[in-house]
This record gives structure tokens, C-alpha cells and sequence, in this order.
């Protein structure tokens, strides 16, 4: 077993693109798994793998993580010392359609890599949970002391069970497991389904933006960057037994920039750094929405130093770079 080999699932995907960049770049080796599934453009995803198979270092396995004999011959073959488990399926709306896939990917491939984990001696998995696990709540900011048992979508339900269901492994079998609930991730390389890159888009082609409840939502967009450094600090950071989690070695961070934005400020750089004015088609709430997400982030300032760095003008400016490069706009 390697220190330096880790296993980041949804490599292919955009916080796991990244986040193995980043130890790519700190010279870790780094195993990605991806099912390149058609969700979103497969394109998209087959471009991030070619970025990160010029890095030294770098090796991919196409697995579902569904395919139970699949995860766990991975997992016996190589034995990972740490596991960053960001393969799911995404997007809050998509799960009212498609809520199989939502079983699949973030029910039964989670518990494939808790399994995989458990008998292989893994020594921390750092896994990906969600703002929205937090659905309705009205107080501010969102806090990991708060109540998260009514989900307002299947997708959040889907990465609330994740957290019980790691929490149930570490109390059993002593597995150090860290969840981190993120917040509105945007970027460079970001996912078509997000609505910094719809609206990017729809401006571009000449189209009207979509606004929920009339625009006027918050949300605590995170740059991308910000949350590679933390899976970074958190690595080598294996949770010590937690009095709020039964003793187990688990802990629950937020990661956000703990600085909502206006739905219509982002709007406004978005015209900005295309020089074009958005046609704005106003409507209602959607079903699974909320009005505002805000992360209260103390405890990781607190354990590994986190502060985000990127403005949202800078931010935003990096994606719309990104998005012309990328389709040459």
C-alpha cells in the first residue's frame, strides 16, 4: 500500500478533475475512476481525462461504481492507503426525472466503496456530500449542528444517506471517513447542468436565461480552486473519534465561500465578461429549490486553515475564459 496512491472517484467530472490535478501537482499518484456516463456531454469528460493523462503520475480505469465486482476487484488490487470518493449523480432537478440513477450512482456505488474501504484497509475516505442536504432551513448561516432530515429533493436525500451510511461504517469498523458538504461549486471546466454555465450559454446563443423565483435567489457560490486546497489540507487530517458522531472517527465540514451573491449580481458579470445582455425569462420557483445557501465554515478555518480566496468577480471571469476556450466562442 502507497501513501501516495490515491483513489479519486468522478475523476472525469468537474471537483474531481480538479481536485486530482491539485495532488497531481503536489506529486501524489493518483488513480482516477470515472464511468464517463452521458449525463452531460461524455465530450466534456473525455477532454478533462486528456489534461490529466499528460501528468506524471496519472492512471484511469472507466468503472461503475455500481458494478459491484468491478469496485471491489479495484479496491483488492490496489489497497488504497486514502479514497476521495466525488463520483455521483449530480443536479437537484435531473433527480425528479431520472430518480433511478440517483439509486444507483449515490446509494449502491456509495456503499460499493464503503465496502471496498472497509476490507481493504483504507486509513481515510474524504467523500463528497451537498448544501442541499440542509433543504428548507430558514436560519442562516447553514451550520453542521443544524437539522438535515427534510430533504426537499431525492438528490439530497440521496447524499444525506451518504452521510449516514459513512457515519455507520466508521462507528462499526472504525473507518475514518470526512464528509464535505459543498456549496454552489463553479469554474473552469464546469458541468453544462449548472446555471453559471446556462447561462453562459443561453447568452451566447442568443437565447433567454432561465431565473427561478423571478431571480431573486442567493447562493454561496465556491470557486473550484478553494475546494481542492481543503480535500488537500484534509488528506493527512484523519478525523479524531467525534463525541457528536457515537465516538467514531468522522467528522462533517462545509465547504463554501461563506459570502452568498445575488442571483442577479452573477447574472451581471456573466453580461460582463461576454459583452452581451441577457434576454431574462422570469419564472417560478422550481420544486427542489431553495432561496438562499450560506455555509458557516469556522471548523475547517479552525482544523486546516481554510479561507476562501477568489472573489466571485475573479471567479467568474476564470470560467467565462474557460467556456470560450473550450468552445472557441
Amino acid at each position: 500500500m502507497s501513501d501516495q496512491e490515491i483513489l479519486v472517484t468522478g475523476a472525469a467530472g468537474f471537483i474531481g478533475f480538479h481536485v486530482a490535478r491539485q495532488l497531481l501537482a503536489e506529486g501524489r499518484r493518483v488513480i482516477g475512476v470515472d464511468n464517463v456516463n452521458s449525463y452531460y456531454d461524455p465530450a466534456l469528460k473525455r477532454a478533462r481525462l486528456d489534461v490529466l493523462g499528460t501528468e506524471r503520475g496519472f492512471s484511469f480505469r472507466q468503472i461503475d461504481l455500481a458494478d459491484r465486482s468491478g469496485t471491489a476487484g479495484l479496491f483488492a488490487q490496489h489497497r488504497f492507503a486514502t479514497v476521495v470518493h466525488l463520483a455521483a449523480q449530480a443536479g437537484v432537478r435531473y433527480s425528479i426525472e431520472q430518480p433511478q440513477a440517483y439509486v444507483d450512482a449515490n446509494l449502491e456505488g456509495f456503499l460499493n466503496v464503503l465496502e471496498g474501504c472497509r476490507h481493504h484497509g483504507c486509513r481515510h475516505l474524504i467523500y463528497a456530500s451537498s448544501s442541499s442536504v440542509y433543504g428548507a432551513n430558514s436560519k442562516l448561516p447553514f451550520s453542521t449542528k443544524d437539522r438535515t432530515d427534510h430533504p426537499v429533493s431525492l438528490y439530497a436525500a440521496t447524499k444525506k444517506s451518504n452521510e449516514l451510511m459513512a457515519q455507520s461504517y466508521s462507528h462499526l469498523y472504525r473507518l475514518p471517513v470526512t464528509g464535505l458538504r459543498f456549496f454552489t461549486i463553479y469554474g473552469p471546466w464546469g458541468r453544462p447542468d449548472m446555471a453559471m454555465f446556462l447561462f453562459a450559454d443561453a447568452i451566447v446563443r442568443g437565447e433567454p436565461i432561465k431565473l427561478f423565483n423571478h431571480g431573486k435567489m442567493r447562493r454561496d457560490f465556491t470557486y473550484v480552486d478553494d475546494v481542492t486546497r481543503v480535500v488537500s489540507r484534509l488528506i493527512e487530517r484523519t478525523p479524531p473519534d467525534n463525541p457528536e458522531a457515537a465516538n467514531a472517527p468522522a467528522k462533517l465540514y462545509n465547504v463554501g465561500n461563506h459570502r452568498p451573491e445575488e442571483l442577479m449580481h452573477v447574472v451581471g458579470l456573466i453580461e460582463r465578461e461576454l459583452g452581451r445582455t441577457a434576454r431574462k425569462e422570469m419564472l417560478p420557483m422550481q420544486p427542489g429549490d431553495v432561496l438562499e445557501t450560506f455555509a458557516d465554515v469556522e471548523d475547517l478555518m479552525r482544523d486546516v486553515g481554510f479561507s476562501p480566496a477568489t472573489p466571485i468577480e475573479t471567479g467568474v471571469g476564470n470560467f467565462i475564459a474557460s467556456y470560450r476556450a473550450y468552445y472557441k466562442v
